[in-house]
């Protein structure tokens, strides 16, 4: 009897194997996931994201992004090689010297290229060499939409004025002196509608793992600057379901959680398969930095789709593509953060940003917030220098309400010619607190 049980066992995980197998072959390139054949993902997404396809919400078509596609900036590269076994996380999560224990001054490249599964700070590790990369982007000014849709349309557009400068991680000629020992300035003022035009929020964050974030914010009505809680950063930014610490991907203080590895996983993801063609296109700006410069009829997401019949905040021009990811989950040291732990899917080669997967403090689903991926590439300045930016031609950020069955819709342009530029030289005074009064009304 237990023999036959066991070939029975046996049995059903060799077609379970094959099921899984035979999936992977036909989701080919070219084949389009959706609701006529969304079992082909099964496994290959989060949850909440396949039954999207198997409800005919999202459909899109796979492409092929391979390891080995992806390209490193030769300084980056470079620094990374370097790094090799000259870091670590310290008790308070920071990025440590090995020899010293102390921070260095500053970072270039993946201050981890090597990740020992066993190593108990994996986790950290994973999400410091994502950082790492973000910020070689360089600074950052854009001009942009962020909207709240319903399953059938757009309800509400907003447009704000979003400015980031990094101090850490950015390319050697890009370094601004750093005397406040800062990791990244923020600014952001609200453009439209009428009744949140003026609001500005500024934000400064140390490379000190025990320094919280300072913060401010001017409000039109009451024409006064006030410090604001670095905790509320997990609240929906102006009442939307986006929060500051989302990002680009996931914009919270590394520091300020419990990072764990859960392990790995393939899986599809979002991605530009533009980008990956290597096709995008910017522009030089006369005062510095790279702006985007996007074709204004694409359909990005659904509800500038007429045709499209599935959800609104649905990706349209976009793509599905396979990789392989860490899958690491934090969980904040604070008790008055809104979520009690959040799950990142962050690309194995790359590290690259996906999924961002909410948790209330009792483990149920919150939020999902879905990230679009690019390839590098170089671009060359009037000057002969060579940057390299993220070739993007379109974005799609959305941050997913679970619950209430709503998103919101980050990223687009204001407009064709608004700003979505990368590399940009700020002035450091730019992000101090007489702008909020000269950038607020």
């Amino acid at each position: 009897m237990l023999k036959t049980v066991s070939i029975t066992i046996g049995l059903l995980i060799a077609l379970g194997t094959a099921s899984l197998a035979r999936a992977a072959d036909e989701l080919k390139p070219g084949t389009v996931l959706d609701q006529s054949n969304w079992q082909l993902a099964q496994d290959l997404l989060p949850p909440e994201i396949l039954e999207h396809y198997k409800t005919g919400g999202y459909a899109n078509p796979i492409v092929d992004f391979p390891p080995g596609m992806y390209e490193w900036p030769p300084d980056f590269k470079a620094s990374t090689e370097k790094n090799a076994g000259q870091f670590k996380v310290s008790e308070q999560g920071s990025v440590v010297l090995n020899s010293t224990g102390e921070q260095p001054p500053f970072i270039l490249g993946y201050p981890f290229p090597i990740i020992d599964t066993a190593d108990p700070q994996a986790a950290a590790k994973i999400l410091w060499n994502f950082f790492y990369l973000v910020w070689y982007y360089g600074n950052l000014h854009a001009q942009s939409q962020v909207n709240w849709v319903n399953p059938k349309a757009m309800e509400r557009r907003t447009d704000q004025d979003v400015n980031f400068m990094y101090y850490d991680g950015v390319t050697e000629r890009e370094r601004p002196p750093n005397p406040q020992n800062f990791v990244t300035q923020q600014l952001v003022v609200a453009q439209s509608p009428v009744d949140l035009a003026g609001t500005a929020a500024l934000n400064w964050r140390y490379r000190d793992p025990t320094k919280r974030d300072s913060a401010w914010a001017f409000v039109p009505a009451l024409r006064r600057v006030r410090a604001v809680s670095p905790a509320n950063r997990s609240d929906g930014f102006l009442g939307s379901d986006m929060s500051q610490d989302d990002g680009p991907f996931f914009d919270g203080k590394p520091e300020d959680f419990t990072w764990t590895l859960k392990g790995e996983a393939d899986q599809l993801r979002i991605v530009d398969p533009l980008s990956l063609q290597g096709k995008s296109n910017s522009i030089w700006v006369p005062t510095g930095g790279w702006n985007a410069d996007w074709d204004d009829n694409l359909k990005i997401v659904g509800y500038q789709d007429p045709t499209w019949t599935g959800l609104a905040w649905a990706p349209r021009s976009a793509a599905l593509a396979k990789r392989r990811f860490w899958i690491i989950e934090g969980v904040p040291k604070d008790r008055y953060y809104l979520y009690g732990k959040i799950q990142l899917y962050i690309d194995k080669e790359n590290y690259q940003g996906a999924w961002n997967r909410k948790f209330s403090w009792q483990g149920e689903l919150l939020n999902t917030l879905q990230i679009m991926a690019y390839k590098l590439r170089p671009i060359t300045r009037p000057d002969g220098l060579v940057d390299w930016i993220n070739g993007s031609n379109m974005s799609f950020n959305v941050a997913e309400n679970i619950k209430a069955n709503r998103a919101t819709v980050a990223g687009l342009k204001s407009d064709p010619k608004s700003a979505l530029q990368s590399h940009v030289p700020f002035d450091p005074t730019f992000f101090d607190m007489n702008s909020l009064s000269r950038f607020g009304k």
